[in-house]
C-alpha cells in the first residue's frame, strides 16, 4: 500500500521514528555492517521501501539507488538479487530512472539478465522494461542485438519460467513490436 503524509503519521505515532531518520539508520547500518547476512537483510529491507513513491525523494537524498547499484556489482548473489529488486521497484519513476542511468546502472542491469538466480533475472527484466525509454542513449544501450536476443529467448522459455516469459514478452511488446 502506498503511503502519504497522513498515513505515515498515523502509522508512526507521536513517538515513532520519522521515515527519513529510519532509512538513514538503515543506510548507516549497511555501511557499518561487517557480515554478509546483515547486509543482505538491510538491502532487502531498503528494497521493500523502494516500491512506494512516498519514499522516492528520501531514497535519492540518501543515495540508496546508488547503494543498490553497488550491490549488483557484488559477488554475493543475495546482495545482487536485493539490489536489482530495489532498482526494479524504484525505476518506474523518472527521477529514479535518471539516477540509475547517470550512475551507469544500465550495463549492470543487463548483466543481471544472465544471473543464475530467477528473482534477479525477473527484476532485471522489469527494470529494463521501465528504463528503456528514459532517453535515446539508454534505449540504444538496451536494444543491442545481444540483449534483445537474450530477452527473446526468455520470451520463448515458457516451460522454464512463466514469469521470465511474461516479462520478456511485455518488454518486447512495448519496446520492439510497437516499433516494427
Amino acid at each position: 500500500m502506498f503511503t502519504n503524509n497522513q498515513r505515515q503519521e498515523e502509522r508512526t505515532g507521536k513517538n515513532g521514528t520519522p521515515r527519513l531518520q529510519y532509512l538513514q539508520e538503515l543506510v548507516s547500518q549497511f555501511q557499518n555492517a561487517t557480515d554478509e547476512e546483515t547486509k543482505e537483510r538491510i538491502v532487502a529491507n531498503l528494497a521493500n521501501f523502494a516500491y512506494d513513491p512516498y519514499n522516492y525523494t528520501i531514497l535519492r537524498q540518501l543515495n540508496v539507488l546508488e547503494l543498490f547499484i553497488d550491490c549488483i556489482t557484488e559477488p554475493n548473489e543475495k546482495l545482487v538479487e536485493f539490489g536489482i529488486g530495489g532498482i526494479c521497484n524504484a525505476c518506474a519513476e523518472r527521477k529514479n530512472a535518471a539516477t540509475i542511468v547517470e550512475a551507469d546502472g544500465i550495463p549492470l542491469i543487463i548483466k543481471c539478465l544472465s544471473s543464475p538466480v530467477r528473482n534477479t533475472v525477473n527484476y532485471a527484466l522489469g527494470a529494463l522494461y521501465y528504463v528503456c525509454d528514459y532517453n535515446r542513449a539508454t534505449r540504444e544501450e538496451i536494444m543491442k542485438p545481444e540483449v534483445l536476443d537474450l530477452i527473446e529467448r526468455y520470451a520463448a522459455a515458457e516451460t522454464v519460467s512463466v514469469s521470465f516469459s511474461n516479462l520478456a514478452k511485455a518488454f518486447l511488446d512495448k519496446h520492439v513490436h510497437t516499433n516494427t
